[in-house]
This record gives C-alpha cells, sequence and structure tokens, in this order.
C-alpha cells in the first residue's frame, strides 16, 4: 500500500497531539491569570480556559456609590483578565502546535 507506514504514522502523530492538546486545555483550567482596574479598586481573577473566577471590590469604592463607576471598573478588570487569559492560552498552544493553527 502506497504510504501506508507513513499515513500510520501521522495518524499516530495526531493522535498524540490529540491527547497533549486535551491536556492543555485541562491544565489551562486550573492557571488563573488577576487583573485589576482603578488602581486596585475592582480585582479580577479568571481562570485561562476563560471563566471568571472571583471579583474583588473595594470598600471605599462601594462607599463611594458611584454606580457608573463601578460599573465600568468591574467591566475593565474582567476584560483585562479574560485578555490575559486568552493570551496566556494562546501561547501555550503555539508551544504545543509549534505555531500551526
Amino acid at each position: 500500500m502506497f504510504g501506508g507506514a507513513n499515513m500510520g504514522n501521522m495518524l499516530k502523530q495526531a493522535q498524540q497531539l490529540q491527547a497533549r492538546m486535551a491536556k492543555l486545555k485541562e491544565d489551562l483550567g486550573t492557571r488563573d491569570v488577576t487583573a485589576s482596574a482603578g488602581g486596585g479598586a475592582v480585582t479580577v481573577v479568571a481562570s485561562c480556559d476563560l471563566k471568571l473566577k472571583s471579583v474583588v471590590i473595594n470598600d471605599e469604592l462601594i462607599k463611594a456609590g458611584d454606580k457608573d463607576m463601578l460599573q465600568d471598573l468591574v467591566l475593565a478588570a474582567c476584560n483585562s483578565a479574560l485578555d490575559q487569559a486568552k493570551s496566556t492560552a494562546s501561547a501555550e498552544m503555539s508551544k504545543l502546535t509549534g505555531g500551526f493553527k
């Protein structure tokens, strides 16, 4: 059969890569990134599988009673944490695949 051994080898490599990718995905779920906004008034922790894990709001910010500012800071911190998580996940995936998309 033409290329049979070569095709079998490619299939085996693809299966190994798939297993490593599954392991990496699991690993990313346990890695966290932290971002803050407003000089630390709002801090968000997200996992590298893009799940928000916690939001901490400084008591002084709550006491200030500025709802619009609070909403803006929470949104900014969440977006920053998710951007960091995506960047970390992408970098780790790139290491695994050698840059191949």
